[in-house]
């Protein structure tokens, strides 16, 4: 069994404290964060945790679309031609809402991979 580090217990520490982070993405993370130093880390946390978005918070701007208006979680992820289309088809006749209420967590996975690979160039390209 490989022997963790204190730097691998300082990081999974930082990542274990953002708000909703499934087991792929804190996967997913900790490959981005390979070799970077602690203070990249900690930089690196603090870029990624304001700029991510967790899944519930996908779900719950999802569900807003049902009552208010359609494609606000496209706007978030990113899609703003999707969060348009959304906006003047209702949602594609809600049917595109509801696909989005079931695919939240792939949604939020794919924007926080992006989100994830950002922020690690401009750590590491910074020094």
């Amino acid at each position: 069994m490989k022997k963790l580090t204190r730097f691998a217990m300082i990081s999974s520490d930082f990542l274990y404290s953002l708000k909703g982070i499934t087991p792929e993405e804190f996967a997913y993370v900790q490959k981005v964060m390979e070799g970077m130093n602690d203070e990249q880390v900690r930089q690196f946390i603090a870029f990624y945790g304001s700029k991510r978005h967790s899944p519930t918070d996908i779900l719950l701007f999802t569900l807003l679309g049902f009552v208010i208006v359609a494609g606000v979680q496209r706007f978030m992820v990113g899609q703003i031609g999707m969060g348009i289309l959304y906006v003047f088809t209702f949602g594609l006749c809600f049917v595109g809402t509801i696909v989005d209420a079931i695919n939240h967590k792939s949604l939020a996975f794919e924007f926080n991979q992006k989100v994830a690979a950002e922020c690690a160039q401009m750590i590491r390209f910074s020094r």
